[in-house]
Parts: C-alpha cells; structure tokens; sequence
C-alpha cells in the first residue's frame, strides 16, 4: 500500500506508509481520540496541524483534573460538616441519640422509594464483583503486552516454546502440532518475502475453512503483511469491492474456489498476484495466471523469517469484513492489541482454561471464529477443532467424538441444533460450557435441557466495535449487563434515539441514557490508548465517522454507535431487541439492503426495488423480503431473477420473500416507502399484490394463507 498513513499513540502521531487523505481530515481525528488515517504531505505538514491539536488536548485534560479536583473539595467540605454535626449530635444528645438520627433517616430516605436500589445492589453485587475481578485480570494480560510493545509473533512463538508437540488444531482427522502451525507460517512468510511483500502491504486469503487458513495469515503477519479475511460467499460485485477497498496486492485461494476468482479477473487491477493453495504438493493449477503456492511453499525454510521493521501492539494484523449499515462488505481493521483483546476478553470472562478443547464449525473469516475461538489456540495454547462446513446433526456427536469441554454457536445454530430429531445419547459428551451470540431466549431453557449443557456465555460485540459485553452468569436470554451499582466501570450505556436511529439529545445537546425496560441504541465510549475502549474502525474513514458519534455524556467526549437496540431490565442484564438503519441479520449474517436492491434491480433491468426484513414466528432475525414493481408481472421469478441471485450473492442474503408491486408509493422527497411494506410482512391477507416465498428447492411459489400458516408454525422451514 502507498501513501501515508498516521496513527494516534500516547497523544504523539506517528507516519507510515499507507493509503492517501487529506491533512485536515487526519487531524480533525487525531483529537476524537479515533483511529487517524491515510493522510497525505509530508511529516512537516502533519506536524504543523497536529501541534496545536495537542496543546489543545493538554489543555482539556488539565481542565478535566480541575474540575475533578473542585468536586473533591467540596465533597471533603461535606463531609467535614457532617462529621462536626454529628460530632456536635454526639457532644449535646449523646451517642444513642446519633444512632437514632441515623436510624430515622435511613428509614425516610428508603420510604421515599429509594429501598430498591440497595436491594438491586444487594442482589448484583455478586455479579457484579466476579465480573469486575474477572475485567482486571483481563487488563493486566492486556496492559503487559501493551506496555512490553509485543508483536502477535512474539505471542505466538511464546505459546510455541510452551506447547510444541501439542496439538493446535484438528482437523477433518489431521492434528496439526503448535511446532508444525509455527513451521508452515514460517514457509509462508519466507515465500512472500522472498516475493517482495513487505509491512504494510495486503494480501487477501479467500480460503475455506482448514488448518492452513491460519497459518497462512499468521505467516503474513512475520514479516508485517496485513491479510484480508474474504467471505467465501461473496461473488461478483461484492468480492471486487472487498478485494480493492483495502487495496490487495495478491489473493491467496483454495482450488474450490478457483472460479469465483475466474468471474472476477477482468474486474480487478492485472497486477494483483493469485496464488493458488490446493493443500495438495502435488496438485496443478488450472490456469495459467495461478501460480501453485503448494510448490512454492515445498522447499521454503521454516526457519522464522528476519526483517528490518519492527512489529508491535499497534500494526494492522487483519482486516475482517462487516456489513453495516451503509451498503457493500466494509473491511473492520484488527490490530495485534485489537485481536489480543477480543481473544482474551472472552477468556477471562467466560473462564476459559488453557486444557480446554474448542469446537468451532464457524467460519474463519469471521471474529467469532477467527478471532475468538482461535485466540485461545494462538496465545493460551488450547486445542482448536474445526469443521469446514457446520452441520446440525454432527455437532453434538463431533463434540463427543473429539473430546470437547467447550463448543462454539452462532445465529440459527442452536436451533438447527435442537430441530434435529433427538438421540438417547445427546447428553453424553464432555462439554462444560457453549459459547456465542444468537441463542434465542425462546428456545434457550429448552436446547441446554435436552443436551445437558451446564453453563452459557452468550457474547455480544460488533467486530469493528468497542461495545462489547458477555453474559457471566447464566442469565437466559441475556447477552450481557451493565453494572448498577457503579456503572462507569465499563463505560457503556443504552441512549434513547428517534425511530431513524439518530440519538435523542436534550438542551445542553447531550444524549440521554434510557431507563429500565426501555429500549435504545447500544453505545461504547471512546478512550483512546486504551486497548479496551479504543475504536479503530473500518479502512474506508467516512463509514468510521459514521459509527461514532461526540457530545455523548460531556461536551467533547465521543462514543461508539452500535446501530442495535437493547433492553435492560432492573437488575442491568442487557437483551438484543433489534437492529436500527437498513440492515438486518439472518442467519447469523447482517444483510444489507442497499446491496440487495442494487443486485436485483440490475438483474431485472433497474426496475424499482424495496429490500426490508421481516419476521418470521420463532425464528431470529428478519427474513429478507424484496418488493418489486412489476405491474405487469414480466419478471421471470425463477429463470432470470433466480438465476441472478444465485451467482450474486450468497445464500443468507437472497430474498426469502418476493412480493409483486401493482403501484408504486413515494414520499415528498421521491424516496420509496418501506415502513408500510415491513409491517405487512407477507401475509397475504393484508395485501391483493402476489407474494412468494423461496422453497427448498430455490424455486419461489406463490404464499397462500395455508403455506403462510405453515411456514409460522415451522411447518415450512425457509
């Protein structure tokens, strides 16, 4: 990558090599404390922005230390005057009376209606305090690498010395030892050294699931190379887009996915080196233009590989990609402390052991998979068992058969899961503990019932995002809490928003905090250098401005928008209630609507499109539904359009919905209408335009009132 690149630490600014932007625009960052970025001009330049930018954040934080330091001296002079009345009490009534006094205004203060707090504490503080205990050992991990600047080698090669001949990873029968994960990384970062690559540059690694997933950007990350993990379900429009917002140099890819980078080679820049990885020394490439990276990757050294750059806390080590809310994959940057975090985050609050045994079915490309679950193999040096695909009725029987304590879900799984038909044996294993997010409360008493799962840690976070929580105490339904008694622990909080997700603010222009049982946007604070509350974003800085909002509790305090509506109850337990903006999640997947609309309206010659979410009864999530305008009904549903969606884009984000429009409805402003359309879901009684739904086989057909009650009651699955 070219260009510069500049990136806030410890209030100095640092330049190195990397895309291009404005000065201005990289120091108006610099002083929200978010990632600073892709700025271009020299050093001087920079310097000459940056410097007041700094004399201006000294000056707020010595503004900050006073006014904490008046709050203190008057809440010293408080309590000095009520240590000399009680005094004075003591001195003229006595020390009964005092007890008395006390006793009275105890009693007037709890009838007054505030009882219920110190109950909520009383009950809480348990939880309260393990969790708090838990977060400081988390920190101390943290803060260590932070200060001693390690790079994700250093990590990992630590874990090696620890664990050679342990096994790493299983997979499909293969045990891959910690030795032999450390070996191959080497090969392949001596093969893209050798080829050029150097820190900085990206490599995007479109693989699926194997040992070799890891090794590959573990191996990158030697000699600086940042990887970017491809969704193997993307096709076209959406893998372009992903290959070339982070400017990707070379692909490495699997031969099952040879074509898909086939459909795309016109599409992308002719310089972009493809490696092809069959995981197979003696396999050829099919085409001319793949260059076998097995062979290549046969006589490398794997002897670590000796640079000039040094690695650190701060270096990009991966970009994972997210769809928000604003259209196309967006590529989240993921540091070595970023990483770090997410990893052991999840460690120390689910209670994790390093003699633990994971199943993981999910994807690597994901943080849930890539990052969660394989943080524990990478830096505490557990044992990692993957699958390449997930499959419902092997799950329980892969945990029982590998020797898992604990095994990994997300989204619809644990309902696929429960849907399989049940076995007497489905309570005999070895797991202690499942963890994830996306067990529905409805079906969630039932699944650890029926296969004996002792304990929960159902997550919530956001890749990119600083707003993160776990469920630490088995609470059904709940994704995590929010401290009552001293909530700035961990400064996050629920604010209330109007119904187009835009915070609600009151006089002063700050946002307000909802109560109890209130529904409202997640939000996390942004602290910058720390590795907790830090918000380093996306690659593209426009969709990273939009996720943070400023003037959050205090003029010129910033926060993280998470875009999802929580709740949370009295006792600060936190549940998902929906998402906000124009995407949805299903199947585990966010989809985004704006793409969707883009596809099909190209499929079927820029016809108008609404692309909306509906609920289905029972199920997570909204299925997506795509109204067509189409009055004259020439559409073909299942030759073109099918055909379309099908080479276009992947599985969970194809409508399961088509409904035919016979009028078109605008607002003033000439935007099309979906509000409506949304609560009218598909049921065919509250509409006379024709709506299909997609079956089995991928052919849609028509919704009659009895398949709409069908696919209700789980009769239909979709």
């Amino acid at each position: 990558m070219s260009g510069m690149e500049i990136i806030a630490t410890n209030g100095t600014a640092k330049v190195s090599n990397n895309n291009q932007h404005h000065v201005a625009a990289a120091a108006d960052d610099v002083e929200s404390g978010v990632r600073v970025r892709e700025a271009k001009g020299t050093t001087d330049d920079v310097n000459g922005i940056i410097a007041p930018r700094r004399k201006h954040q000294r000056r707020r934080q010595r503004q900050t230390v006073h006014v904490w330091l008046r709050r203190l001296a008057i809440m010293a002079a408080l309590v000095a005057v009520l240590v000399g009345l009680a005094a004075a009490v003591w001195y003229f009534f006595g020390f009964l009376f005092l007890v008395e006094l006390f006793l009275v205004a105890v009693v007037a203060y709890l009838a007054a209606g505030h009882w219920r707090w110190f109950y909520v504490a009383a009950v809480t503080a348990p939880r309260d305090l393990r969790a708090l205990i838990k977060y400081i050992r988390l920190l101390i991990q943290v803060k260590r690498y932070h200060r001693q600047n390690a790079s994700f080698t250093q990590i990992f090669q630590s874990t090696v010395k620890k664990n050679p001949n342990k096994p790493a990873i299983v997979f499909e029968g293969q045990e891959w030892t910690f030795a032999q994960v450390e070996e191959y990384s080497n090969k392949i970062a001596n093969v893209f050294k050798s080829h050029g690559y150097k820190k900085g540059d990206c490599v995007a690694l479109f693989l699926e699931n194997k040992p070799e997933f890891v090794c590959a950007w573990l191996g990158l990350s030697k000699i600086g190379v940042v990887t970017a993990l491809i969704n193997t379900n993307l096709r076209l429009t959406s893998l372009v887009h992903s290959l070339t917002i982070v400017k990707s140099q070379a692909i490495i890819f699997g031969a099952e996915l040879s074509d898909a980078v086939t459909e795309v080679l016109d599409k992308i820049e002719s310089k972009v080196a493809l490696y092809q990885i069959n995981c197979n020394n003696n396999a050829g490439t099919q085409d001319e233009r793949f260059e076998n990276l097995d062979i290549l990757l046969k006589d490398a050294s794997t002897t670590p590989p000796e640079i000039k750059d040094k690695l650190g806390q701060h270096e990009h080590l991966v970009y994972i990609y997210t769809s928000g809310t604003t259209g196309l994959p967006k590529a989240a940057v993921i540091s070595t402390s970023r990483f770090i975090f997410i990893a052991a985050a999840i460690h120390w609050l689910c209670d994790f052991q390093t003699s633990d045994r994971f199943y993981s079915p999910l994807p690597l490309y994901h943080t849930a998979g890539g990052c969660m679950t394989m943080g524990q193999m990478l830096i505490y040096g557990s044992t990692v068992v993957i699958r390449k695909k997930f499959s419902a009725s092997s799950y329980i029987a892969d945990c029982r058969k590998y020797n898992c304590t604990i095994a990994q879900y997300i989204g619809e799984m644990c309902r696929y899961i429960l849907a399989a038909p049940p076995k007497a044996n489905d309570g005999d294993h070895n797991i202690r503990m499942i963890y994830g997010n996306g067990l529905r409360p409805q079906i969630w008493t039932e699944f650890v019932e029926r296969f004996n799962i002792k304990k929960v840690c159902e997550f919530y976070g956001a890749t990119e995002g600083n707003a993160n929580i776990v469920n630490v105490d088995n609470t059904v339904g709940s994704i995590g809490f929010i401290s009552r008694i001293i909530p700035q622990v961990y400064p996050i909080s629920i604010i209330r928003v109007d119904e187009n997700g835009d915070p609600i603010r009151d006089a002063r222009g700050l946002c307000t905090e909802c109560r109890p049982n209130e529904p409202g946007v997640f939000i996390g604070k942004i602290l910058p250098n720390n590795p907790s509350r830090a918000f380093l974003g996306y690659v593209d800085e426009e969709a990273s401005k939009k996720k943070v909002i400023k003037n959050v509790f205090s003029v010129g305090d910033s926060a993280f928008i998470s875009g999802d509506i929580l709740i949370a109850d009295e006792w600060g337990n936190l549940f998902f209630k929906d998402r906000t903006g124009d995407t949805f999640r299903w199947k585990g997947e966010n989809v985004s609507t704006s793409e969707v609309e883009a596809v099909i309206s190209n499929i079927v010659n820029y016809k108008d499109v609404i692309v909306y979410g509906v609920e289905i009864r029972g199920m997570e999530g909204r299925a997506g539904m795509a109204a067509l305008y189409d009055p004259e009904e020439v559409v073909n549903l299942n030759g073109d359009l099918v055909d379309g969606l099908k080479r276009a884009l992947p599985s969970y984000a194809r409508p399961i919905f088509i409904r035919i429009l016979k009028k078109l409805d605008l607002t003033g402003t000439y935007k099309l209408k979906k509000n409506d359309l949304q609560k009218e879901g598909f049921d065919p009684s509250k509409t006379s335009d024709k709506i299909y739904y997609l079956t089995s086989n991928g052919q849609y057909e028509l919704v009659t009132k009895d398949v709409f009650d069908k696919i209700n009651s789980g009769e239909i699955r979709v």
